[in-house]
């Protein structure tokens, strides 16, 4: 790795802008230094330039602005879904690398698109499939590498969203709309749809998929149920409740990170958290949001080289967490992050377990996968690939769930991927 400290220019400073790799970054001035931003919520902004101490000539809330000249290095691209490829193709132009927020688009011309500029450009584009960098996934991918349980033939997967983050993010929140958002199977799981082809090692030949919103709409709303929470008679006994969703896990500071989200202000206190429950758009009903989404939805997959997989995306389960079960010739593998386990089943052996806290150094972004992704960053701007991932790699599994869409409002019609 050289000694180069590469200058950081972050576009969204939000969860993943400033709490999430922003905030690695700037942990690491051997290596990165944090020079520029821009941000449409003044507020958000302001406490991000006192959080890396920018100052106001460098800080901007018009994106126009912002691109009317290169500022740094690298660009952090890490704003709402269909505002990526648009950004990203301005960013290479100016002769930015980039760091670019997953998912890339919904869009099959779009991936093209982006792919022939950065190509033409030779500059550099990472798109954030944190998972690959995961140590629990790097495990797995080490384990069935090794020829140990003979050769893999199926995957198995279930991609637990747990009802909270899917009442916060995809029927609240900014990925509830089809209009306004990519389709949920690209918004939630391109991280899946990535380490399945990443697992199988060959591209995807086809896909199929069913899938529907089912229970997320004004059919299933209590009787008398209000279209605010806090005014809601139900506000203490539902358990999609927005009060007890960002207002009582806050006072037990759990899940604190969607508060923070929510929030509209910047103090975050008893009096403003409520109060912003009453106007919110995050403080409604489940029942009575413009969302149309989907909360579950199966994707079936068959790789050139025969592997076959199975992805359940699935709304309904008390906890999030990815299962998935590898089966081979010689042996079973199953990856269960609700339990914190890699279990190897060697045939004729005994089961082996592996806990995956024992795997994580640091962070628990993504299992570590968050910490994995900045602690490769340097050394891919450098240009080494041995651990990282070029964009041309990244897009199959878009081109998967670009697809996988497809066939889901075509109910379930095989749909060959690169046709």
């Amino acid at each position: 790795m050289s000694d180069k400290i590469y200058s950081v220019a972050i576009l969204g400073c939000g969860s993943r802008g400033a709490d999430t790799y922003g905030k690695r970054v700037f942990n690491r001035p051997n290596e990165f230094k944090i020079t520029d931003l821009c941000e449409i919520n003044p507020i958000r902004l302001k406490e991000t330039q006192e959080r890396f101490n920018i100052g106001d000539d460098h800080a901007f809330l018009d994106e126009n602005e912002f691109f009317k000249t290169k500022r740094a290095d690298v660009m952090f691209i890490c704003t709402q879904d269909k505002d990526h490829v648009r950004q990203c193709l301005k960013a290479l132009e100016l002769g930015y690398d980039v760091l670019l927020e997953k998912p890339i688009t919904g869009s099959k011309e779009e991936c093209y698109k982006l792919l022939d500029m950065q190509e033409k450009t030779g500059r550099k584009v990472f798109v954030c499939h944190v998972l690959r960098y995961s140590p629990a996934f790097l495990k797995s991918k080490e384990i069935l590498d090794s020829g140990k349980l003979g050769r893999l033939v199926a995957i198995d997967a279930v991609e637990q969203v747990a009802y909270w983050h899917q009442a916060h993010s995809f029927v609240r929140g900014n990925w509830r709309n089809s209009k306004e958002c990519v389709p949920m199977i690209l918004a939630k799981c391109c991280h899946d749809l990535d380490y399945l082809q990443y697992f199988a090692g060959s591209r995807c030949e086809t896909v199929s998929s069913v899938g529907d919103l089912t229970f997320f709409n004004e059919e299933n709303a209590p009787e008398g149920s209000a279209k605010m929470c806090i005014d809601c008679k139900y506000q203490d006994t539902c358990v999609y409740s927005a009060k007890a969703l960002y207002y009582e896990n806050w006072k037990k500071q759990e899940n604190t990170w969607i508060t923070s989200v929510m929030m509209r202000c910047k103090e975050r206190t008893e009096e403003n958290i409520l109060k912003e429950l009453k106007t919110n758009p995050y403080g409604r009903c489940v029942f009575r949001c413009d969302n149309d989404v989907v909360d579950h939805q199966f994707t079936q997959m068959a790789f050139q080289n025969g592997v076959k997989a199975n992805l359940l995306m699935t709304a309904f389960t008390q906890r999030g967490g990815r299962i998935i079960t590898f089966y081979c010739t010689y042996g079973q593998l199953i990856l269960n992050e609700e339990e914190g386990l890699i279990k190897v089943k060697k045939f004729g052996s005994p089961t082996e377990n592996i806990e995956i806290s024992s795997l994580v150094d640091q962070g628990t972004g993504h299992g570590g996968g968050d910490d994995g992704l900045v602690d490769k960053l340097h050394s891919m701007l450098d240009g080494d690939f041995t651990k990282g991932t070029s964009l041309k790699e990244s897009l199959e599994s878009h081109l998967m769930g670009i697809a996988s869409e497809e066939s889901r409002i075509n109910h379930g019609k095989l749909v060959y991927v690169h046709q």
